[in-house]
């Protein structure tokens, strides 16, 4: 069993869960493995409800309210885990309950209903040693290892975060500061170096077609995005003006890796 983690599920019940379109996306997929048919199947899996088996344990615990002890019972949640042959483990997810049923009692625990964002979540968690997830390990299975994982969840996240300047599509100059930021990277510097989930930062500076300016870094990260981002412009408000704001992109995206190429990194987390 995995440690206890927190399980954002659903009420749909999980005998309702069929996932016929994810589940010839993967069929299609495994007979023919083009880009726009994994492309077709992660974005079959990134719309999917999923069951995920638990064990849900009632544990009392006790507190102090006002000088008072408090006895309060809290669910302690853990989960199955899968191990592959170098004793990797996995979370094991099913498209629907026979394939959950394949699993060796796993109809004995909790059945909960979750999506692709609760799971990357789990999987990224850094006290966890889980190295991704398995849809459908007794039947037509795929793999999604932790790095791969990230990389979907940070694209998501991107496209979703509203705060990000960077608008996909925009026609975009980058170069170098012609002036460098000494106090905004020793600002950003420092605060790197309390976040162990940063594993490096680069600057560029960029000019968008209405002629915005800001300076573009782009992180190298584990973790939630939007926290790490909220983070790093609360660091760096103070150092910047109406001319030049700050824009950020995960290192997992293409536009960002090739924007950074040939560029050595202003932090490099000590090892």
């Amino acid at each position: 069993m995995a440690n206890n983690m927190k399980l954002e599920s659903s009420n749909v019940p999980a005998e309702e869960i069929k996932n016929t379109v994810l589940k010839s996306a993967i069929e299609k997929m495994q007979e023919d493995g083009t880009k726009e048919n994994i492309d077709a199947m992660v974005n079959a899996v990134l719309e999917a409800k999923l069951i995920m088996p638990a064990k849900v344990t009632p544990v009392t615990k006790a507190h102090t309210n006002n000088g008072k002890t408090v006895m309060e019972q809290q669910n302690q949640v853990q989960f199955r885990l899968l191990e592959n042959g170098n004793k990797d483990k996995f979370f094991g997810v099913f498209t629907d309950v026979e394939e959950l049923y394949k699993w060796k009692d796993a109809d004995k625990g909790v059945k909960a209903v979750t999506n692709f964002d609760t799971i990357a979540t789990m999987v990224m968690d850094p006290n966890s040693d889980v190295k991704g997830f398995v849809i459908d390990a007794f039947g037509k299975s795929v793999t999604f290892p932790k790095p791969m994982v990230i990389s979907i969840k940070q694209q998501r996240d991107y496209i979703n975060m509203k705060a990000n300047k960077l608008e996909p599509g925009s026609k975009v100059h980058l170069s170098d500061p012609e002036e460098f930021p000494i106090d905004l990277m020793a600002a950003l510097i420092n605060h790197f170096s309390t976040e162990p989930n940063v594993n490096s930062a680069y600057l560029r500076f960029m000019q968008q077609e209405d002629n915005k300016k800001s300076y573009f870094i782009v992180v190298d990260f584990v973790g939630d995005m939007e926290a790490t981002f909220d983070a790093i412009s609360k660091v760096a408000k103070p150092f910047l003006d109406d001319e030049i704001e700050l824009s950020m992109m995960p290192y997992s995206m293409e536009f960002a890796r090739n924007a950074v190429n040939g560029v050595a990194p202003f932090y490099v987390k000590e090892q």
